[in-house]
């Protein structure tokens, strides 16, 4: 069975900066791309950010310029560098792997439990 875990969250002043981290573990037989979503008090979840095998990557217009995704599929490890931390970036952010697993050779979207990140003074 294929995890994934987030960790990094926490409470930061505006301004500040975070970095998440998302390690996925099991049996799995290529990561083909990893992403960042986050869920507001009273919102439906939305993109953040992704990264795909080949390096390239993407962001939602609200976080480019202070946000940066990296990752390594040989490590199975996911990052997201957060600096200039709004209130509203307050958010559970949640790890998304397109994995396929290394038993039935299945392509599925698996999710992390989530982090909270907090942006108050």
């Amino acid at each position: 069975q294929v995890q994934l875990v987030e960790s990094g969250g926490g409470l930061v002043q505006p301004g500040g900066s975070l970095r998440l981290s998302c390690v996925a573990s099991g049996s799995i037989f290529r990561i083909n791309a990893m992403a960042w979503y986050r869920q507001a008090p009273g919102k439906e979840r939305e993109f953040v950010a992704t990264i795909i095998s080949g390096g390239s990557t993407s962001y939602a217009d609200s976080v480019k310029g202070r946000f940066t995704i990296s990752g390594d599929n040989a490590k199975t490890t996911v990052y997201m560098q957060m600096n200039s931390l709004k209130p509203e970036d307050t958010a559970v952010y949640y790890c998304k792997g397109d994995i396929t697993d290394g038993v039935r050779l299945k392509r599925v979207d698996y999710w992390g439990q989530g982090t909270q990140v907090t942006v108050s003074s």
